[in-house]
């Protein structure tokens, strides 16, 4: 019988495909990696859009429920509003006016150990911020926060008062408030509600826009995402609180 001259092809990889082969699947999960990233933060996004509206449609109906707004929870006040010395509702005096949503009063859910809401990025800055108006309206102090406040004040002195919470397009420096009316997009901001965003647990850039917000108290700032800003901001504006209590019964 003659013998094949041809040699026995040789099984398997041979030591550089093997290197090739894992190259190659190196760059197709490096590929895909990046535009799961971005999905999955997308996805967060839109989880702390739908918690930054429920939370604003839980305040409205808190208003519609008990005749005023609720004030800021505080770390230790297990979620609920946090009142000031001899504070309590039927004078409106907070603990603080610019804190965190009273998430267990208003009943939002998915709360942490302190009772407060968390948006979708969950890091230990990441708890839901809330802001509301202190100030008084037509000679009722802490209008917006005491029982009645906004019936004392009347339909037509609240229509007429100057200003509430501003929600500036960016910082403006040595500005207690927007500065110029083009940087304003709203002066009558009953309440703010804040996500840090995904750096939530980074301190922000002295001077920054992410900086005026993490210690704002009356003006803070809204505008797209960018390199160096990616904060959340909904507002309930004043408007909307005086039409949810008209529906409510509780005005005029």
């Amino acid at each position: 019988m003659k013998r094949s001259s041809r040699r026995p092809e040789p099984r398997g990889f041979a030591l550089l495909e093997v290197l090739i082969a894992l190259a190659a699947l190196a760059f197709i999960a490096t590929a895909f990696a990046l535009p799961l990233a971005t999905q999955a933060n997308l996805r967060r996004h839109d989880e702390t859009r739908r918690l930054l509206a429920d939370a604003q449609d839980a305040i409205l109906g808190f208003a519609a429920a008990q005749g005023r707004l609720p004030c800021p929870a505080i770390e230790s006040s297990a979620g609920l509003e946090a009142f000031g010395p001899g504070g309590d509702a039927s004078n409106g005096e907070c603990a603080t006016f610019s804190g965190y949503a009273p998430a267990a009063a208003l009943g939002l859910i998915g709360l942490d150990a302190q009772g407060l809401a968390r948006d979708a990025w969950a890091t230990d800055g990441n708890r839901l911020r809330y802001a509301v108006d202190g100030g008084t309206v037509n000679g009722v102090t802490r209008t917006l926060t005491r029982v009645n406040g906004l019936q004392m004040a009347t339909l037509p002195g609240i229509g007429a008062a100057a200003h509430h919470l501003y929600v500036c397009r960016a910082v403006v420096a040595g500005a207690a408030d927007c500065g110029p009316a083009a940087n304003q997009l709203t002066r009558r901001a009953a309440f703010v509600l804040l996500s840090t965003g995904p750096n939530g647990g980074l301190a922000p850039e002295p001077g920054s826009d992410e900086a005026r917000n993490a210690a704002a108290t009356t003006a803070f700032v809204s505008r797209d995402a960018g390199p160096d800003f990616d904060d959340l901001v909904t507002w309930g504006s004043i408007h909307a609180v005086v039409n949810r209590m008209v529906v409510a019964g509780r005005l005029p």
